[in-house]
C-alpha cells in the first residue's frame, strides 16, 4: 500500500508540474489582448493598425502557426536556454529576467538572514524555560505581532518612519548596501515571526518529552540538550520553513514596488501591465524552478536530520505543550470589537462625497480626516470592509469546496497541493491580470487559486486519519464501497474540523485581497477597498499621514484578529481537561501561513458513539 501511495504522489507531482508549465506556455493565447496590437503599440507606434501590418507582426512573432506549434517552439526554446523575445523591447528576455532575479535573490537572502535572527531571538525564552524545567508555552506575543504584519504595510511604515521622517536610510533605489536594510526588514520580520512561532512550538513540544529529563539526570550539558531538542524539532517544521522562504517571492513584489527596487517581482508586475507575455513567462518559470529547488532542499535537509529514520512512514512529530487555563479569547475579542466599531462607524457615512477640504486634518466631524479628493476616510474604511471582507468570505467558501473535493482524493492531491502552495497570491494575481486584466473578480480568482491548498492538505490528512480508525476499517469487510464510506462516514466526520479551519483563514484571505488591491491588481478607483485606499494615500503620507492611518489600522486589526484566532484556538483546545499535547488541534495558522503547519490534523480520538452507529447503518445494505 505504501508503494502504491508513493507512486500516486509521484504521478500527481509530475502531472501538476506539467499542468503549470502548460499554463505558462499557453499565456499568449490566454491573454485578453491580441499580441500583435501590443507589439504594434510598443515598436511601431507610427504604423497604422491595418490587417496587413497586423498579419506581418503575427508572422514575425511566430503566432501564425497556431497554439500547438507556438507552445512546442516555446518549450523547445526553454530546453535550449532561449526563453523568447520581449514583445516590448524586441530583445531576448532571459538576460533581463536573470538580472532581476539576482536582485531579488540578494533581497531574499538578506530577508532570510533577518528572519533567522528574529526566529532565534523568539526561541530563546522557550529554550531557557525548557532547560530550566519550567512549563514551556511556545512563542509569545512578540512573534504573533510580527506575524500579523503584512509585508506591504510594514514596508510602507518603514518608508514613512525610518526613511522619510527620520532620514536614517534612503527611501528608494538599489545602489548600495544601505538600500537593502529597509526592504530586508519589511520582508524578514513577518517571516521571522512565523518561523519563530513554528520552531518555538516544536521546541516546546520536544522539551516536554521524557528524554530531556533523562539526559539532564545523566549529566549532559545544557547546550548539548538544547542542540538535541533543536535536532528533534527541526524535521517537523523544515518543510514549513521552506514554504516561508518561497513566500518571500510573493512578499517581495509589493516591497520592491514600495522601495522602487528593480527585482523580479517588480519586473513581473510591469510585464503583466504592459502585456509583455514572453517576459512574464520567463519570470514565472524561474519562480517555479526556485520553489521546486526550495522544496527539494527542504526534503534533503529533513532526510539528513532524520538519518535512517527517514525511511519510516510513521515518524512522530513533537506536539505543542499542554495549554493553561487562561483568557484565550481576550485578544481576538478586543481586536474584533475595535474592527467592528471602525466598520460600523464608517458605514453610517458617505464614502464617495467630496464634501470636505482636500487632505483636511482629523477633527470631531472627521475622525480620520479627508483624503486627496476631500472624501471622508472613516467612511471609505467602513464601506471598504464590505468590499474586502465580503469578497474574502466568498473566496473562503470557494476554497472550502475545492479543498474538500481535492483532499478527498487522498494521496493524489499531493502534487496539486505542493505546486499551489509554492505560488503566493500576488504571483497568481499577476497571472490573472495578464489574462483578464485587473478587477475584483480577478483578485478573488487569484486568491482562490492558491488558497485552497491548505484546506485540501488538511482534508487529505484527516481522511487518512479517520480511515485508519477501527470502526471505519471494518466497513469494507461488511461490503460497504469506498465511495459510500467517504461520503457517508469520512466526510461528515471531517467537515466540522475543515470548516472551522476555513473560517479561521478569513482575515488572512482579506489581507491577501488587500495586498492585490494595493498593487492595483484588484479593485479599481473609486472603490473604497482597503489595499487600494492605502495605495492612494501613501503618496501623501508625508503631508497627511492620516490618509493611510485608517486603512492601515483596519489591516493591522484584521491581521491581529487572524493570528490571535489561530493562537486562541490552539490555547482553547490544549486547555481542555484531559487533553494532552498529542490531542491538540490543528497547528496554529497565521495569515500568511500555508502548508503542513497550517493543516496538521488532530490526533486520533476515541471512537465516538456515532461512529458505532455509522457502522451499523452503513452495514445494513450489505446484510440485505
Amino acid at each position: 500500500m505504501r508503494g502504491r501511495g508513493g507512486a500516486a504522489a509521484l504521478i500527481s507531482r509530475a502531472a501538476a508540474f506539467a499542468a503549470v508549465v502548460l499554463l505558462i506556455g499557453a499565456l499568449p493565447w490566454l491573454s485578453g489582448s491580441s499580441p500583435e496590437y501590443t507589439v504594434l503599440r510598443a515598436r511601431y507606434a507610427d504604423r497604422p493598425a491595418t490587417p496587413e501590418v497586423l498579419a506581418q507582426i503575427r508572422t514575425e512573432l511566430g503566432l501564425d502557426g497556431g497554439p500547438v506549434a507556438v507552445f512546442a517552439d516555446w518549450a523547445s526554446g526553454v530546453l535550449t536556454g532561449d526563453l523568447g523575445t520581449s514583445w516590448i523591447s524586441g530583445r531576448p528576455v532571459l538576460p533581463g529576467v536573470l538580472e532581476s532575479m539576482g536582485v531579488s535573490l540578494t533581497l531574499m537572502g538578506a530577508a532570510l538572514l533577518v528572519a533567522l535572527l528574529v526566529a532565534a531571538v523568539t526561541c530563546v525564552p522557550t529554550v531557557r524555560s525548557g532547560l530550566a524545567g519550567r512549563p514551556v508555552r511556545g512563542a509569545g506575543a512578540a512573534a504573533a505581532a510580527l506575524t500579523a504584519l503584512p509585508e506591504f504595510l510594514l514596508a510602507a511604515v518603514l518608508l514613512i518612519v525610518v526613511a522619510v521622517w527620520a532620514g536614517w536610510l534612503p527611501p528608494y533605489g538599489w545602489q548600495g548596501p544601505e538600500h537593502v536594510v529597509l526592504p530586508a526588514l519589511a520582508l524578514g520580520l513577518p517571516g521571522g515571526g512565523l518561523i519563530g512561532r513554528l520552531l518555538s512550538t516544536a521546541l516546546a513540544g520536544a522539551f516536554t518529552e521524557r528524554w530531556v529529563h533523562t539526559w539532564a539526570v545523566a549529566g549532559h550539558s545544557r547546550p548539548r540538550i538544547a542542540l538535541a531538542a533543536l535536532h528533534r524539532a527541526l524535521p517537523g517544521v523544515i518543510g514549513q520553513i521552506a514554504l516561508v522562504v518561497v513566500g518571500l517571492t510573493g512578499g517581495a513584489v509589493p516591497v520592491e514596488e514600495v522601495f522602487a527596487i528593480p527585482g523580479l517581482g517588480r519586473t513581473l508586475l510591469g510585464a503583466a501591465a504592459a502585456q509583455d507575455i514572453p517576459a512574464l513567462q520567463a519570470g514565472i518559470l524561474l519562480l517555479l524552478v526556485l520553489a521546486a529547488l526550495c522544496g527539494a532542499l527542504a526534503a534533503l535537509a529533513r532526510r539528513a536530520l532524520l538519518g535512517p529514520a527517514a525511511r519510516s512512514g510513521d515518524l512522530p512529530v513533537p506536539g505543542p505543550p499542554p495549554g493553561r487555563r487562561r483568557a484565550w479569547w481576550t485578544v481576538p475579542v478586543v481586536s474584533g470589537a475595535l474592527l467592528l466599531g471602525l466598520v460600523v462607524a464608517g458605514l453610517l457615512r458617505d464614502p464617495y462625497a467630496s464634501a470636505h477640504g482636500r487632505l483636511e486634518a482629523p477633527s470631531w466631524a472627521l475622525p480620520l480626516g479627508a483624503d486627496a479628493s476631500g472624501r471622508d476616510v472613516l467612511a471609505r474604511v467602513g464601506h471598504g470592509a464590505l468590499d474586502t471582507l465580503g469578497l474574502a468570505l466568498v473566496v473562503v467558501a470557494a476554497c472550502l469546496v475545492i479543498g474538500l473535493a481535492v483532499g478527498m482524493t487522498g494521496t493524489w492531491s499531493t502534487g496539486p497541493v505542493e505546486v499551489t502552495n509554492a505560488a503566493p497570491p500576488i504571483i497568481a494575481g499577476i497571472l490573472v491580470v495578464a489574462v483578464a486584466g485587473p478587477s475584483p473578480a480577478g483578485a478573488a480568482l487569484a486568491v482562490t487559486l492558491v488558497s485552497w491548498a491548505p484546506l485540501a492538505a488538511h482534508t487529505a490528512a484527516l481522511v487518512a486519519e479517520i480511515s485508519a480508525r477501527p470502526y471505519v476499517r471494518v466497513l469494507p469487510l461488511l461490503g460497504v464501497g469506498r465511495t459510500r464510506i467517504l461520503a457517508g462516514t469520512v466526510l461528515p466526520t471531517l467537515l466540522p474540523e475543515v470548516t472551522r479551519h476555513a473560517v479561521l483563514r478569513l482575515p488572512g484571505t482579506a489581507l491577501a485581497i488587500a495586498g492585490l488591491g494595493f498593487l492595483g491588481l484588484g479593485q479599481q478607483p473609486p472603490a473604497p477597498e482597503w489595499g487600494l485606499l492605502l495605495a492612494e494615500g501613501i503618496g501623501y503620507v508625508e503631508r497627511a499621514p492620516w490618509t493611510v492611518l485608517g486603512p492601515a489600522g483596519a489591516l493591522v486589526l484584521a491581521s491581529v484578529l487572524a493570528v490571535s484566532l489561530s493562537s486562541a484556538d490552539v490555547a482553547r483546545r490544549t486547555a481542555r481537561p484531559g487533553r494532552g499535547p498529542a490531542e491538540a488541534g490543528p497547528a496554529e495558522t497565521g495569515p500568511a501561513e500555508t502548508g503542513p503547519a497550517a493543516t496538521a490534523p488532530p490526533a486520533a480520538r476515541s471512537v465516538p458513539r456515532r461512529g458505532e452507529d455509522a457502522v451499523r447503518s452503513a452495514a445494513q445494505p450489505a446484510r440485505r
